[in-house]
């Protein structure tokens, strides 16, 4: 397993469960995994270790204890309403970057979610590419409930494009709980599995991934993402031809029609 020391971070534990699989587990469980600015620096810095380690092939975001992100910790917002419009300006794109780079970040990100996922922590999970739910999940859009909005660290983007934007007003105008087998009846998470097997099940998703070209998942990640974003199915195309034509020039292709002939599992590089 590739060595975690040299990044060293206090509201984070990173962990390795199988080759190529990170697990990044928020730390903070006696304030529920509230986000803090020194978490939001470390999500940052997380990214950007897991980015650059071609070791890594899949991040795995979870929660330690019963909760697995409260939001933004409301203990240190007492100062929020004392700084200037710059102040606070400085520290909600700090927060904002954070997040962004956690979504932005070349391999799949799957959120296991354990408990409570509010406010920031919704946004959060929804940076990641796919989520998995124990029953204890429960979700929220906390934002108006403390005088703010939900377009917040990307969540006024991303819900509508997950769940629909008639329910995604719904959420975020109630601040309603949304229990786990809502979530999975409307597609907010992928799946829900027993809380025991929570863990487990992500890895196992991730071991699927791994199993898999690494430039053809990186470049899949992309496409999925761009394409999110683009305003045409011309365009769409048009990004899509470039993958393609970008990793028939590598070696995986190439390996696994070797491997296909040979009837033997494909052994790839991503170089």
């Amino acid at each position: 397993m590739p060595n975690s020391e040299e990044l060293k971070l206090e509201t984070i534990r990173l962990d390795w469960a199988a080759e190529g699989v990170a697990v990044a587990t928020l730390d903070r469980p006696a304030r529920m995994n509230a986000m803090t600015m020194g978490m939001f620096t470390e999500l940052e810095e997380l990214a950007w270790h897991l980015g650059n380690l071609d070791a890594a092939r899949v991040l795995i975001l979870t929660g330690a204890g019963k909760a697995f992100c409260a939001g933004y910790d409301l203990a240190d917002a007492a100062e929020l309403p004392g700084l200037s419009p710059m102040g606070m300006l400085a520290r909600q794109e700090q927060a904002a970057r954070a997040l962004s780079a956690v979504r932005a970040i070349r391999i799949p990100v799957i959120a296991a979610l354990n408990g409570a996922v509010a406010g920031g922590g919704l946004a959060l999970a929804l940076a990641a590419d796919i989520r998995i739910a124990s029953p204890a999940a429960k979700f929220n859009a906390a934002f108006v409930r403390i005088g703010l909005s939900a377009g917040d660290l990307g969540t006024s983007w991303l819900l509508p494009r997950l769940i629909g934007p008639a329910l995604a007003a719904e959420i975020a105008y109630t601040g309603r709980f949304v229990e786990a087998t809502e979530a999975e009846r409307i597609g907010l998470v992928n799946q829900v599995v027993p809380a025991q097997d929570l863990l487990a099940e992500a890895v196992a998703m991730a071991r699927l991934i791994c199993a898999n070209s690494p430039a053809g998942v990186q470049l899949s990640k992309r496409a999925l993402q761009a394409n999110m974003e683009v305003s045409s199915y011309a365009a769409a195309l048009e990004l899509e031809n470039r993958g393609q034509a970008l990793l028939t020039r590598g070696e995986d292709l190439p390996e696994a029609l070797d491997a296909f002939r040979a009837k033997r599992p494909p052994v790839f590089t991503g170089r």
